[in-house]
């Protein structure tokens, strides 16, 4: 099993970028974004259930949208209005039956 992340890079406030994480070798339920800021400890950004439903953390409601396409086994995550506290290396996450899978972080980095 594979998640492939890209799309993280520099940015100023304001702007956007979007994430992709492509995933292979197995079926997945549901998929997320992490983040994790320097000293700080990795935290949820938005999730993507099996059934549709997602889940965002607080500071990035109405910011951010997390949608999937599960014909390309893949998730996105569309970053809009990027604060520098935005700032992180942004992890994917998915679940398959048995397990979760990590992909490699992607660095974003907003600037102000």
């Amino acid at each position: 099993v594979q998640l492939q992340a890209s799309g993280g890079g520099l940015v100023q406030a304001g702007g956007s970028l979007r994430l992709s994480c492509a995933g292979s070798g197995s079926i997945f339920s549901d998929m997320a974004w992490y983040r994790q800021a320097r000293g700080k400890q990795r935290e949820l950004v938005a999730g993507a259930a099996a059934d549709g439903k997602t889940t965002y953390a607080e500071p990035v409601k109405g910011r951010f949208s997390i949608f999937r396409d599960n014909d390309k086994n893949t998730v996105y995550l569309q970053m809009n209005r990027l604060k520098p506290e935005d700032t992180a290396v942004y992890y994917c996450h998915a679940e398959v039956v048995g397990g979760n899978y990590w992909g490699h972080g992607t660095q974003v980095t907003v600037s102000s």
